[in-house]
């Protein structure tokens, strides 16, 4: 099961993440962890990553590219994964068409979590509180200020993702604002017709 999860910060990506890898037994793959594991193990493509932070440029798509490109040829990736913050751009999108087609694979599914941009702060705020009340580390950027940043990047490069894979006949749109359980049944459903294509 190979599949892309849209939706802006605190859409509940990364429950339903979570889900689908104890349900399915395959990895979440999030384009930071990926950079940070490239550079940590040294690979080629790892010391070229390394030396454009540590320069505090941003990496280029062609690194990223390339990163994503050889952990979905690693071992638990076998059977599938999850793309968490990949791909972010209409040129990342096209690009991972490519890399999966040139290994004879392709996406089973891409799921947007469609929610009301209104309700979203009030969840961060949630997430934020359920997450101090359990002993848990707060990220840096649940605060308003940033979360509005976040929101408003979201809708200049990544939101063109889903008239992409629309165009592509690939999205499929479930209710975000649904309660978890709701949102997880939804998209079981929308996997398990995937998986009888």
């Amino acid at each position: 099961m190979r599949l892309i999860l849209l939706g802006p910060p605190g859409a509940g990506k990364g429950t339903q993440a979570q889900r689908l890898v104890e349900r399915y037994g395959i990895p979440q793959l999030s384009t930071g962890d990926m950079l940070r594991a490239a550079v940590a193990a040294g690979t080629e493509v790892g010391k070229r990553a390394k030396a454009v932070m540590d320069a505090g440029q941003l990496v280029s798509d062609e690194i990223v590219n390339q990163i994503v490109s050889d952990r979905v040829d690693a071992r638990d990736a076998a059977r599938g994964f999850i793309l968490d913050g990949f791909p972010r751009t209409v040129p990342q999108a096209e690009a991972l068409r490519d890399i999966l087609a040139g290994k004879g694979q392709k996406l089973d599914a891409v799921i947007e979590l469609k929610v009301d941009e209104s309700a979203l702060l009030e969840r961060m705020k949630k997430r934020v509180a359920d997450t101090v009340a359990a002993g848990g580390k707060v990220r840096a950027d649940d605060n308003p200020e940033s979360f509005k940043l976040r929101l408003d990047e979201y809708r200049a490069k990544t939101a063109p993702l889903s008239a992409y894979y629309a165009g592509t006949g690939e999205l499929k749109t479930v209710d975000g604002m649904a309660d978890i359980d709701a949102v997880t049944a939804q998209i079981a459903g929308i996997l398990s017709m995937a998986a009888a294509k």
